[in-house]
């Protein structure tokens, strides 16, 4: 299979290239590269990738209609591409209070770009990778795929959703298979320094300030990103339309974290807690009985081993990894 995977020096996307790689899967990888300051990062990721002969990358937005349709339609003719995997994303919510434009340009206009290829084409299978935000505010309970969506709390989530529905409008008349997988706050070696683990992590090793927002009670259903990638890949083999969540049911506050990196690092952290930022959740928890049910996944990792795992990744590259976020 040749699999087309969008957005791939990111963290997840890195992933799940590597994990079909090693299946024996061709993949194309294709990347704006668009954050300098993650330049190192993303120089590391696709390092991890550019060794295997199966893998070949361009340089795109996938924004770009025209520019895309050319280097597919050359791409497609030499090696049909089988599957989509959109893990292009303008990520984080808070950011995207501040540039709302820039997360619909990259997040629902650039889906949109990637169908209109499906169609032309004929790539009969998508995977949209979206987010456990658009259940936005009320979750008193593991949240199942068929919670309020409607009513997003950012325009991060707004744009997640809209790729959703015209994700869905494009399976209805196009006939395409279509997996929308929800991901619930994806950690691991070489995550997004903007997340709170990746910082936790970095500012406990440096001896720097720790800031927490809220009072550190919120819980969040923290994942592993080889146990996402693993789920991503497993819906390759979803026929219709389905929506599922990739998540953890076991939600630990953010304190419980600070603390088991404390033990692993071997020093405390000086914390700070600032006000909560009305965008963020009390808790995210996942119901994850339909991925089970359609695709057999569920987490295999759990926070202490994640957290360790992580913490080897980051003192293994320490000098540069330390100057990022």
């Amino acid at each position: 299979m040749n699999v087309l995977v969008t957005g791939c020096a990111g963290f997840i996307a890195s992933n799940v290239a590597q994990l079909l790689l090693r299946q024996g899967h061709c993949v194309l990888g294709i990347d704006y590269l668009q954050n300098a300051g993650l330049s190192a990062l993303q120089s590391w990721r696709l390092g991890c990738l550019t060794s295997n002969p199966k893998f070949s990358f361009q340089r795109l937005d996938i924004a770009d209609l025209e520019s895309l349709r050319s280097t597919l339609v050359e791409a497609h003719t030499a090696n049909p591409i089988s599957a989509i995997i959109n893990l292009a994303a303008r990520a984080g919510v808070r950011g995207s209070v501040v540039e709302p434009r820039a997360y619909f340009e990259a997040n629902t206009l650039g889906c949109l770009s990637l169908l209109e290829i499906c169609k032309e084409l004929g790539i009969k299978r998508f995977i949209l990778a979206s987010t456990s935000s658009v259940y936005g505010a009320g979750v008193k309970g593991p949240v199942s795929e068929d919670a309020q969506s409607s009513q997003p709390l950012s325009p991060y989530a707004a744009s997640k959703k809209a790729a959703e529905a015209l994700l869905y409008s494009y399976h209805y008349l196009y006939g395409i298979d279509a997996a929308v997988l929800r991901y619930f706050t994806v950690y691991g070696p070489a995550g997004r320094p903007d997340m709170s683990i990746f910082r936790f992590i970095r500012d406990i090793a440096e001896a720097e300030q720790v800031t927490v927002y809220g009072d550190g009670k919120q819980k969040r259903a923290f994942t592993y990103v080889t146990d996402v990638a693993r789920g991503t890949v497993e819906a390759l083999d979803i026929a219709g339309y389905e929506v599922t969540n990739l998540g953890n049911e076991n939600p630990v506050s953010v304190n419980e974290v600070i603390t088991t990196i404390e033990g692993v690092i071997g020093r405390d952290a000086q914390i700070k807690y600032e006000e909560r930022h009305p965008t963020d959740p009390l808790i995210t928890w996942a119901h994850t009985g339909k991925a089970r049910r359609l695709l057999g996944w569920a987490p295999s990792v759990n926070i202490e081993e994640g957290i360790r795992r992580t913490v080897e990744w980051y003192r293994e590259n320490r000098d540069w990894a330390r100057s990022l976020g």
